[in-house]
């Protein structure tokens, strides 16, 4: 689930309300073998989308953040385990019912949660308050990002090299280091790789193990 930051204040209505479709066309149509129910906007300005795991939902709410960052649209998203009891609908994400919705959806209402990335887990207290923190620390730096350093370090997580990215940006492999050293690369891709890892341990149950 996830809904747009400060909407109401938008100088053009018409404007947010085109950009926010065309993102979420953009990651529908990436992620179609990943999606279980398409995401779905819902009411303005909030969308849903059911996705089989944990780790692909993960990935799927940062691409929308990601390319709705790139328009200058701040959003928040939330990943949650649901278990759902009626048909799933794999044309829209609207019209069913499940353990798990109502908490994710009164998660997101909170809106004094500063954090962009929210995460319910309703059997698994001590995960989800150690992937909240972690996706504090996501919020934290990419709340510092200039436009370069968040093009820079995103075309870094789509697998793109620093030569990649020098040679598309026509500059030194020092001039993209300096600005992913300024951008929290590091620290930004490890809380990213602990936070994909956590939920893909819960979706393959390892952390169940002894």
């Amino acid at each position: 689930m996830g809904d747009l930051v400060a909407s109401e204040a938008a100088t053009s209505r018409r404007a947010l309300h085109r950009v926010f479709n065309a993102a979420i066309d953009e990651v529908n149509a990436a992620q179609r073998a990943t999606l279980v129910s398409p995401l779905t906007i819902t009411l303005g300005d909030e969308f849903q989308g059911l996705a089989d795991t944990l780790a692909d939902a993960i990935r799927i709410a940062r691409r929308v953040r990601f390319a709705l960052m790139a328009q200058d649209v701040a959003c928040r998203v939330l990943v949650g385990e649901v278990a759902i009891d009626t048909p799933v609908n794999p044309e829209r994400a609207w019209n069913m019912m499940g353990d798990g919705l109502s908490r994710a959806r009164a998660m997101l209402d909170r809106k004094r949660d500063t954090s962009l990335y929210l995460f319910a887990l309703n059997r698994r207290p001590k995960d989800e308050l150690n992937l909240l923190a972690m996706g504090a620390g996501l919020t934290a730096i990419e709340r510092r990002w200039t436009a370069r350093q968040r093009e820079d370090i995103v075309a870094t997580l789509d697998g793109s090299s620093v030569e990649d990215i020098a040679a598309r940006r026509g500059v030194s492999t020092h001039s993209v280091y300096k600005v992913r050293t300024a951008g929290q690369s590091d620290a930004y891709q490890l809380l990213w790789e602990a936070i994909h890892n956590t939920l893909s341990s819960i979706d393959f149950g390892w952390e169940d193990r002894p």
